[in-house]
């Protein structure tokens, strides 16, 4: 089996970093100044954290997976210049935040991954 206890909690951690980035328009109050960018983190929010119960359920697929989650972290980080152009420093700190730590999760769980197969 390909899963470790490492991988196991980066994939609690995407599930999490999922419900926070689509919740975080409202919790940040960005949402009424820039609602492009507060739909787009709704619905990319959820989307990671399905991704994330997917790698959870199918763990012979979190390689796989990665990719995605990595792809996910990068689009987190460049939204806020590509959705709303005159977003508010609250969003793009959060935004460039949770979608840096998604990246590391999802090369940390790579890793992860690469050293359980190497052994």
């Amino acid at each position: 089996m390909l899963q470790t206890r490492g991988v196991t909690a980066v994939e609690e951690l995407v599930i999490l970093a999922g419900v926070w980035f689509a919740i975080s328009p409202f919790t940040v109050h960005f949402a009424a100044a820039a609602p492009d960018l507060a739909l787009t983190n709704l619905i990319v929010g959820i989307a990671l954290a399905v991704v994330g119960l997917c790698m959870s359920i199918a763990p012979e697929r979190t390689g796989d997976l990665n990719l995605a989650v990595l792809l996910f972290g990068v689009w987190m980080i460049i939204s806020p210049w590509v959705v709303a152009r005159d977003a508010d420093t609250g969003a793009i700190v959060s935004n460039v935040i949770t979608g840096a730590c998604v990246c590391l999760f999802a090369l940390t769980a790579g890793g992860l991954l690469m050293s359980k197969r190497r052994t």
